[in-house]
């Protein structure tokens, strides 16, 4: 007697959950701004495309559009507080060179 898996017509990982994985780790890596945030709004679509799929067909992919969101969010995030620093540091770096 051999098991054969059942097939279930229309199941497959989301596309747009794997985009947001790719360029969520593409953020960290090569492209900082713009791979933030193609990983986070791929990641909310895939998340929305998932959640609609019908129950008897559902839509794989869920983990990996969170990983995205994730790694998008964080490194838009580090970004933004590097600015700021930035941003602080000439200010009064300037500042402090005008005190004399």
């Amino acid at each position: 007697m051999s098991y054969q898996p059942s097939y279930r017509p229309g199941t497959g990982t989301s596309s747009l959950a794997v985009v947001s994985l790719v360029f969520g780790i593409l953020a960290w890596c090569v492209l900082p701004f713009v791979g933030a945030i193609v990983a986070i709004i791929c990641g909310h679509l895939a998340r929305g495309e998932i959640r609609r799929s019908p129950p008897d067909a559902r839509t794989e992919g869920d983990g990996m559009a969170v990983a995205g969101l994730v790694l998008g969010y964080v490194q838009l995030l580090l970004g933004v507080l590097l600015m700021f620093v930035v941003i602080a540091a000439l200010i009064f770096g300037f500042a402090l060179s005008n005190w004399h």
